[in-house]
């Protein structure tokens, strides 16, 4: 649901400063302007006369009402002006006139001599000619303009810096804190618990913190304190933020809003400066919450193992963040709470009782949990009469809140494409084999060979993929482009699983290896599209070695390479380079024997291969029960989830492909 965020320096009273600081700008650069041209004499169209000129125009008559202005008496220089008759003629050669039938007037303007003012005057009079006499003057003294005129550039210096510093105050707000203010109060949409789902166990545990934002009183009666800082810890998109934003919302509390990114600055002791000034706004805001999303920007480690991350800029930054949790000066209904996806970077002193004493895990969503999500985001979308979630949830193990609502964007999208009246079952599992897989590329278009040898390719795989009792059951196979691949077979498992097996990676193993042995055995040819399954197949079998300790030869053993960010002088050698050798031939020993036992099957079952291969290069695409039935193979039935599972799903399938 969204929510109105509100930056208390940025609106009051319905009014935008910023707007109205540019309007006074402009205002006052005009009034300048203005106050400059009615303080300057205006000569445009005036025609200099010398004095030998004026008298003969004066006597022929062509002299009207003459003017004598004292423009500078410091100087002593004076200027007779006045409008003159012209001699002008059109093209026929008759005098241009105006528009009363009078000849045209020009002006026209005499620098006088000083001393002879009086002489002029008196020719003037003796001709009885009417002079005035005026003194112009400025509007404005000249004192008063110099100190518009400086007020003004330094107002549009202060206002031009002000926007070249982001809007918060130019150099004086740099320190400023930039957390956005998120009203509590405001009876217009917010976020509640109603709009989070999936992570029920995170929204019990935080529910202490509600309780005491609400009534205080009841906690400290019995000697109780609130944790001060929440540390939310999960991979990215399970909903950390929407989380923090349900807890100010359930609360009605101001909520602060803050990424750890915003304290970093190329200048050092703004970041320290941001979170004082952060930390004394939300003191005054009282009872309220702080969100530090990303903290792990800010809150490396500083000493031990990666704390290369850390800069002494970050530093000082972290430092007052921990006096300001945890110092001297109390922080009394202040709540922090911070998201990370990787906890295991964050400084030990950052994690302690008394500043983030609790941490909250925001796992991926199980079976029940990506039911509900998809129920909270398929509320606003419009659905067919075989449209199932239920399915979709049991076939998107391991997808996160995000991914199940950029599922059904996708499949609102594909259906608006398609001008459907409703989102069908159909285009919702296209959609989830889009945000698996990648989009289909119908139109690449690429030679018969090709197209032969990719579905010799994936025809290997997926007969293995039916045969091996303990791997993932096929989803779907196809030799349409799809992402980067020219083909793609698919297995998804039907459950959320905990943990994996030894017989499941070797199957998984032997499954990798079809692709390439399919390819050789009937086209007496190898190509570059078993990149991807050699790949897999040797990361596979070193994690079983190195990390799960499922080799005979080394048995429970973990062999952890050393990090290539360690300083190679402070930090031995993880093992010897005799056990890295009997490592890679253990690998090697797991891979060789996978591919043996790959060749044999599909020897014993070529005729399914070969019928599959046929098959797909008349439909392209193919369900797994559709390659079950047409090969008779009998597709292992999906195991029922477990209603006690809370943990961590496992990763989001399988696809072995055909590479470019």
């Amino acid at each position: 649901m969204p929510t109105k965020t509100q930056n208390p320096a940025s609106k009051k009273d319905g009014k935008n400063p910023g707007a109205l600081r540019s309007w006074l700008m402009i205002a006052l650069v005009a009034a300048l302007f203005f106050s400059f041209y009615k303080s300057t004499p205006s000569d445009v169209g005036t025609r200099e006369l010398t004095q030998l000129e004026f008298y003969k125009a004066l006597d022929e008559g062509k002299i009207v009402e003459p003017v004598i202005r004292f423009l500078d008496r410091d100087e002593g220089e004076t200027f007779l002006t006045g409008e003159m008759e012209t001699d002008a003629v059109d093209k026929d050669g008759k005098p241009l006139a105006d528009g009363k039938g009078d000849p045209v007037r020009v002006k026209y303007r005499v620098t006088l001599v000083p001393g002879e003012n009086e002489s002029l005057m008196d020719d003037l009079f003796d001709r009885q000619i009417q002079v005035r006499v005026r003194e112009r003057r400025s509007p404005i003294s000249p004192f008063l303009m110099n100190i518009l005129f400086f007020a003004g550039m330094m107002f549009l210096f202060y206002w031009l810096f002000y926007r070249r510093m982001g809007g918060d105050g130019g150099v004086f707000g740099f320190g400023k804190s930039r957390a956005k203010l998120l009203d509590g109060n405001s009876s217009k949409a917010k976020v509640t618990f109603s709009d989070v789902a999936g992570v029920d166990e995170a929204k019990e545990e935080v529910q202490e913190i509600v309780a005491f934002l609400k009534e205080p009183d009841a906690f400290r009666k019995l000697g109780g304190r609130i944790p001060k800082g929440v540390l939310l810890v999960g991979p990215p998109g399970t909903g950390k933020t929407l989380l923090a934003k349900a807890i100010a919302g359930e609360a009605q509390v101001p909520f602060f809003a803050i990424s750890g990114s915003d304290f970093e600055e190329m200048f050092v002791g703004v970041g320290a400066s941001r979170m004082r000034d952060m930390f004394a706004e939300a003191k005054k805001r009282a009872p309220c919450i702080i969100f530090i999303d990303e903290i792990d920007s800010i809150g490396m480690k500083r000493t031990g193992a990666g704390a290369l991350g850390a800069s002494r800029y970050n530093e000082q930054t972290l430092n007052t963040m921990l006096v300001e949790m945890d110092g001297f000066s109390p922080n009394e209904g202040v709540i922090v709470i911070a998201a990370t996806n990787r906890p295991d970077t964050l400084d030990a002193a950052l994690l302690r009782p008394g500043r983030f004493d609790r941490q909250v895990m925001i796992d991926l969503p199980t079976l029940k949990g990506r039911e509900e999500i998809l129920a909270l985001h398929g509320k606003k979308i419009k659905f067919g009469p075989d449209a199932d979630l239920s399915r979709i949830a049991r076939g998107t193990p391991g997808f996160s809140g995000a991914d199940l609502a950029n599922l059904l964007n996708e499949a609102a999208l594909m259906a608006v494409r398609k001008k459907l009246e409703g989102v069908d079952m159909e285009t919702l599992e296209e959609a989830r084999d889009k945000v698996l897989w990648g989009r289909e590329r119908k139109s690449a278009g690429y030679s018969k060979r090709d197209r032969e040898i990719t579905a010799w390719h994936e025809a290997g795989h997926a007969i293995l993929q039916l045969l091996a009792k303990h791997a993932d059951p096929l989803h779907k196979v196809t030799i349409i482009p799809r992402g980067r691949a020219l083909g793609v077979t698919m297995s998804l498992p039907e459950r959320d699983v905990l943990g994996r097996t030894k017989s499941h990676f070797l199957d998984e193993l032997v499954v990798c290896c079809g692709g390439r042995i399919a390819e050789k055995m009937f086209t007496g040819e190898i190509s570059t599209g078993a990149a991807q399954d050699i790949a897999m197949a040797t990361d596979i079998a070193r994690k079983m070695v190195c990390t799960y300790g499922m080799s005979e030869r080394f048995g429970f053993q973990a062999f952890n390479e050393q990090s290539p960010y360690a300083i190679a002088e402070s930090m031995p050698p993880a093992f010897s380079e005799e056990t890295s050798r009997a490592i890679d031939a253990e690998v090697s020993k797991l891979v060789t024997d996978a591919y043996a036992r790959a060749e044999q099957e599909i020897t014993e079952n070529k005729d399914k291969v070969e019928l599959l291969a046929k098959t797909l290069l008349e439909r392209e695409t193919m369900d797994g029960r559709d390659v079950a039935k047409l090969v008779g193979i009998e597709m292992k039935e999906p195991e029922k989830e477990d209603p006690m599972s809370a943990a961590a799903p496992s990763a989001p399938g399988n696809a072995k492909t055909e590479g470019l």
